[in-house]
């Protein structure tokens, strides 16, 4: 039999208006399109959480690398910069000094990571693109300025232009801990679209952060930006390190959240691993529906055989029948699930808007979906293509194998004990 002929046959199995045994593989068709459509979803979401996440703690929080100084009483770490300027690759470095505080405004009071950072990292692109301004202006201009996150603005409650008091701790002579006020005023409310990242952050200019933190009771570090944080960095990392020799420690970001990466890569397989079992549930399907039509076309099978068709051929016609149905039904629930997907950030707002509209009618407060406190405000859309390529071919793979069983008994019946009974 020609391999036109089985693939017009299998097709006429699947889209035929027989009320026969089709129906059962539209049926399995309509299945593995259900199941598909939420494995979709998921993975976009999914890989767009994690790589929004990602992006920000590199472009924000610990950029693509770090350099530590070593060197006995070595308290300014930008002495570092004129040697690292002109390595490949490089596209940033800036210093930074990082301390804890408490930051008191009109209506309360509430701690803080101050963050003392260069006007370089505020301009340099990669932070431009993920801090965005809820109000004032990406800039800290003069010394006693400050940028504060909007969970720090809600807290105290500031907006740009008011003046607030920030309070940190200084050493005597004799060791003894006092306090230090110092008045700042609020040029810009920033946050990150993480709150978990930008929670208590307060950026200060550079310089005032040398004068008013510790260098016991803070840290000083080069934040390094790279043309791409995920190829090359380790030659990056290398060619600093041999610049600095041992008067310096080179820590990637890999490093740095190596935890918190690691619980992304973890989830990410368990996903892979869910995602898996519902195509091989979904194939068990298409097996159960071969299954069913073997029986309801037994007497075309009797015919096909009284005709000279080999049993290898009847094998091969309901294999690919279902090779066909995995197909159809990946492709539909592969394209509805991307539409899905594309659109997740307007179906959740729609969905917090009706159901806020619900909880008011019973003296509700206002519904959210993803709290921002642990989720991104804003999910990117990603889409993995090797990974829709890999379920759509392990789709399609998982059918044909499934219905390879009730295949090879198709092409064991025999023709004479069909017909005698018809």
């Amino acid at each position: 039999m020609k391999q036109r002929v089985r693939f017009f046959i299998a097709l006429r199995y699947l889209l035929g208006r027989s009320p026969e045994g089709d129906r059962y593989l539209r049926g399995a068709a309509l299945g593995i399109a259900i199941s598909m459509m939420p494995i979709m979803v998921t993975l976009i979401v999914s890989d767009g959480m994690i790589q929004g996440i990602t992006n920000r703690y590199l472009e924000l929080g610990t950029g693509h690398l770090q350099v530590y100084s070593y060197m006995p009483g070595a308290d300014e770490v930008s002495v570092l910069i004129p040697h690292l300027q002109d390595i490949p690759g490089i596209r940033m470095i800036s210093p930074e000094r990082d301390g804890m505080g408490i930051l008191v405004g009109p209506k309360g009071k509430t701690g803080a990571t101050l963050r003392s950072v260069s006007e370089d990292f505020l301009q340099y692109p990669g932070t431009k693109q993920y801090l965005s301004v809820r109000a004032g202006e990406l800039s800290l201009g003069s010394s006693r300025n400050c940028l504060i996150g909007t969970k720090v603005a809600e807290a105290i409650g500031a907006k740009p232009g008011d003046t607030i008091r920030l309070m940190t701790v200084r050493s005597t002579d004799t060791g003894t801990m006092i306090p230090r006020i110092t008045p700042l005023t609020v040029r810009g409310i920033v946050s990150s679209g993480y709150r978990e990242l930008d929670a208590l952050w307060c950026f200060i200019p550079y310089d005032l952060g040398r004068s008013i933190l510790a260098s016991d009771t803070s840290r000083s570090f080069l934040v390094i930006k790279t043309e791409d944080p995920y190829k090359g960095l380790e030659d990056s990392a290398a060619q600093i390190q041999e610049r600095l020799g041992d008067s310096a420690g080179v820590y990637s970001w890999k490093e740095l959240q190596a935890t918190q990466f690691q619980s992304f890569e973890s989830t990410r397989q368990m996903l892979i691993l869910i995602m898996a079992i519902i195509v091989l549930v979904a194939a068990v399907n298409v097996a159960s529906a071969t299954s069913m039509l073997v029986i309801e076309r037994r007497r075309e099978i009797a015919i096909l055989k009284s005709y000279g068709a080999r049993p290898g051929d009847i094998s091969a016609l309901f294999a690919l029948g279902a090779g066909i149905t995995g197909l159809l039904g990946a492709l539909v629930g592969i394209a509805f699930g991307l539409g899905i997907g594309y659109t997740i950030n307007e179906i959740i707002h729609g969905l917090e808007f009706v159901l806020s509209l619900l909880a008011g009618l019973f003296n509700g407060g206002p519904v959210v979906i993803l709290n921002p406190s642990y989720y991104l405000e804003r999910i990117p859309i990603v889409v993995n293509w090797s990974m829709v390529g890999l379920l759509f071919g392990l789709t399609v793979m998982a059918s044909m194998l499934a219905a390879l069983g009730s295949a090879r008994r198709a092409g064991k019946l025999s023709p004479v004990e069909i017909l005698q009974k018809y």
